[in-house]
């Protein structure tokens, strides 16, 4: 049966074919994040791409939305999606641009590169002394994803000792040395030189990263956020860089983001802050991988088969 698609992801002309071939018969309007229009929206049965969430007030005509993001936290909020949409994310495409930028941001800040930028921008030949080595280091990974799998196997291949942290143990995953549940947090935040946080913006994880368990953690660890900002007290990172608990902290993510011109996270020398920028398209092969999701579910949709990436709302 031809559908109404409604895409807001920017597409190729090959693309736009392939999803055609994918949805024979559909009508496919095409527009932007910004062109967008609620009435686009409300009569679309199938969306791609994040529309604003005030635009869909649980339409009973939207069938399926493949998000072009990983998180998914403003759509399953009540109120946002009819009981009956399906919901998928574009889990998987993030993996290599995300890990490598915080991988990037890791390094910088181990072998102290911030400190000598903020000097080449003071023009001062100024030696910063020791720096450390991944190859003996303890990285623990809180959110064993795909983005986090993807960090875990450059921390192996550079002689690091990886733990991870996730919801459900199963099996220890390729790349892993150590895998601790959710519940045992503190425990493996204790053994690790370096902590990469990937986890999502949800009511269990929002300031999961406080004091309690800023304490947890070795005296002088690294810390880094890659996945929502809200999954960390700000006020108690900023006075555990302060105090030394941690040496330092790489942040792709804040709250609220822009982070205001007077947050005090911007004036500590070893904050090393990028604006949520280790995702979206910045890579392009990350656009090519979201429009790859976007058109194999379209069509198994469509084809009436299971699709990918679900999630429940």
């Amino acid at each position: 049966m031809a559908k109404n698609i409604l895409s807001i992801v920017p597409m190729t002309e090959d693309e736009k074919a392939r999803l055609a071939q994918a949805a024979p018969g559909c009508d496919i309007v095409y527009s932007t994040p910004k062109a967008v229009t609620e009435e686009m929206v409300q009569n679309a049965e199938i969306i791609i791409g994040n529309v604003p969430v005030d635009f869909i007030k649980c339409s009973e005509k939207l069938e399926l939305i493949q998000l072009n993001s990983s998180g998914a936290d403003a759509y399953v909020v009540d109120g946002v999606l009819n009981e009956k949409t399906l919901l998928a994310n574009a889990a998987g495409a993030y993996s290599k641009a995300v890990s490598e930028h915080m991988f990037a941001l890791m390094l910088s800040l181990i072998k102290k590169l911030h400190l000598y930028r903020d000097h080449q921008n003071e023009s001062k030949w100024v030696d910063e002394g020791t720096i450390s080595s991944l190859s003996d280091k303890t990285v623990c990974i809180v959110g064993l994803g795909d983005i986090g799998l993807s960090f875990a196997r450059m921390c192996k291949a550079f002689g690091s000792y990886v733990i991870g942290v996730k919801r459900t143990v199963r099996e220890i995953p390729e790349g892993v040395d150590e895998v601790y549940a959710n519940t045992d947090l503190k425990t493996a935040l204790a053994k690790a030189d370096i902590v990469l946080s990937i986890m999502p913006s949800t009511p269990e994880t929002r300031e999961m990263f406080c004091k309690d368990t800023f304490d947890a953690m070795k005296d002088g660890a690294v810390f880094l956020n890659g996945g929502r900002g809200d999954a960390v007290n700000q006020d108690d990172l900023v006075e555990a860089i302060r105090s030394g608990k941690l040496s330092m902290a790489g942040m792709d993510v804040t709250v609220p983001e822009p982070l205001p011109e007077d947050h005090p996270m911007w004036k500590e020398k070893n904050i090393f802050i990028t604006p949520h920028i280790a995702g979206h398209y910045h890579l392009p092969e990350t656009l090519t991988r979201i429009v790859n999701i976007a058109i194999k579910n379209v069509g198994l949709y469509i084809n009436g088969e299971e699709i990918t990436n679900k999630i429940k709302h």
